[in-house]
């Protein structure tokens, strides 16, 4: 069973495609054709669709077209290290390839490819050897002297950059800066009087707008997609910085760096991933908004390289059940469920527990939100963070600090020494406190060793072996403080505990 991935889309081979007609049965009564005057052809969508309620994209192409360059990115990778379809980005390797002379695509592969692809001969026993691998991805102008911002992972560990416009020019890129995080990359080629887009604010998007995107899917220069914009500030696995815009624009291999347009002919975003089974198209791609992107570029060719805010928390989402706990009526905010010691937030007074309401004026709809929104602060920087705390708000005055590849929290592991326990019936664990070596060796003050897990508890999920360390925010220290805080709580609680490494909130029903 294939496994959904996240990938990102920057390889790029040829395919054939294969092109159907549809028909419409003879009829009296069907209406005939809209006719589309050439006038109305050459105006923007935003007009056109106004006018005739049909978008149309050709006066978006033919003025913004030309500023959309394919990019070529030639490595030098061990032929074994190859990987197949697009999984993990656009640095090298092809997808499989059909090898049956017999099979009516092999002859269109060679012709592309020569005896070089995978499955054909050529290359492929050379498992040893340094071999040249190139990826093909999309960048657009930003200025006419030759700035071009595209995906970092398009042009990542490259050796070589070439660019080409549509005209058929050539230009060998530097490669002014590249920020992995945010997976943006400056690029600059030695020409003047270059056409540009025109850039946009994607924050007055709307979902079920229509959107175009320009690019180069499997190789194939300056085609056109168009879609709509599905979702806002979507966050995706190990990608904590960026709020993309999920469309169901048609994005392939090749797209990546590519810009999506609105119907303005501005463009709101950098097209970067896509959500597949098989490595193609499947209906959900991903851009970084342009605004986001415009403040990398702008980093990268002042100083090449980019400042983001942290303040040195773990946060995790809240549901109905954690927000009822802490006495919220909505789940909203993000919940603090470790700060590192001699970090921002700690210096600030943050605790585990705290619900992070608004930071810097700005509220924080979720805990997926939180890491954006910090980024965006200038280290260095005095801001206020908002947080709810024992049923009330608190404001505090957090020196924002420098988000580097460290961790932002650390912890110990729990420790699992047989020794008598208590049990409490209503919660379902039994419990004793920790011995001083196990503190010690888990970097621990406090803490309830989970014995045994049954009822609630173990229905929401608490393990042999977790270490309790708070109950609704509230340090516990003694089994006897457990079984007090348990029975007053009402319906439900959230336990903070310690597991491997990380410290997390677990809501508990009780019933």
């Amino acid at each position: 069973m294939n496994s959904k991935i996240i990938s990102r889309s920057a390889i790029a081979v040829a395919v054939a495609a294969a092109l159907s007609a549809g028909y419409v049965a003879g009829n009296r009564n069907v209406p005939a054709p809209q006719v589309i005057t050439p006038a109305q052809a050459a105006m923007m969508p935003a007009e056109a669709a106004a006018k005739t309620g049909i978008p149309d994209f050709s006066g978006l192409v033919e003025t913004y077209g030309p500023a959309v360059v394919n990019i070529s990115a030639k490595h030098v990778v061990k032929t074994a290290s190859r990987r197949n379809g697009m999984n993990g980005g656009g640095n090298g390797g092809n997808p499989q390839l059909p090898i049956d002379p017999s099979d009516p695509f092999y002859q269109f592969f060679k012709h592309f490819y020569g005896n070089g692809v995978p499955g054909m001969g050529g290359n492929d026993g050379q498992n040893a050897a340094d071999t040249p691998s190139e990826s093909l991805g999309s960048g657009f102008i930003v200025s006419s002297d030759g700035y071009i911002l595209t995906n970092a992972h398009v042009v990542d560990g490259a050796n070589v950059v070439t660019v080409k416009t549509t005209d058929k020019r050539e230009y060998r890129a530097k490669v002014i800066g590249s920020d992995k995080q945010s997976d943006v990359a400056v690029l600059k080629i030695d020409a003047k009087n270059l056409p540009t887009v025109k850039i946009g604010d994607p924050n007055g998007s709307k979902v079920g707008q229509w959107v175009v995107a320009i690019g180069s899917p499997y190789g194939f220069d300056n085609t056109v997609t168009s879609g709509i914009i599905s979702a806002k500030s979507r966050s995706l696995p190990n990608e904590n910085y960026t709020p993309f815009i999920q469309t169901d624009v048609p994005v392939n291999p090749g797209n990546s760096g590519g810009p999506l347009f609105n119907l303005q002919g501005e463009v709101i975003g950098i097209n970067s991933m896509i959500y597949s089974q098989t490595g193609g198209f499947q209906g959900l791609s991903f851009a970084i908004p342009i605004n986001e992107a415009m403040k990398v570029k702008d980093a990268l060719v002042k100083t090449g390289h980019v400042d983001r805010g942290r303040l040195g928390v773990t946060v995790q989402g809240m549901d109905q059940t954690l927000a009822k706990s802490f006495g919220l009526q909505s789940p909203n905010g993000a919940l603090v469920s470790s700060v590192e010691a001699g970090g921002p937030a700690a210096k600030a007074g943050l605790q585990p527990g705290d619900v992070i309401l608004s930071v810097d004026g700005q509220p924080v709809a979720d805990s997926n939100a939180l890491p954006s929104q910090v980024a965006a602060l200038a280290p260095g920087t005095t801001t206020k963070v908002q947080v709810w705390r024992d049923k009330a708000t608190k404001d505090l005055s957090v020196t924002v600090g420098t988000l580097s590849d460290a961790k932002t929290a650390s912890a110990g592991q729990g420790a699992d020494k047989a020794d008598s326990a208590s049990q409490d019936a209503r919660l379902g664990v039994a419990v004793r406190p920790l011995t001083p070596e196990e503190k010690q060796s888990a970097s621990l003050s406090r803490g309830l060793l989970v014995q045994q897990a049954g009822g609630a508890a173990e229905s929401a999920g608490i393990q042999a072996g977790d270490v309790i360390l708070a109950v609704n925010g509230q340090p516990v220290t003694t089994v006897q403080q457990l079984k007090t805080m348990v029975a007053h709580a009402g319906d439900s609680i959230a336990l903070l505990i310690q597991r491997d490494d990380a410290q997390i909130f677990v809501p508990v029903d009780l019933g």
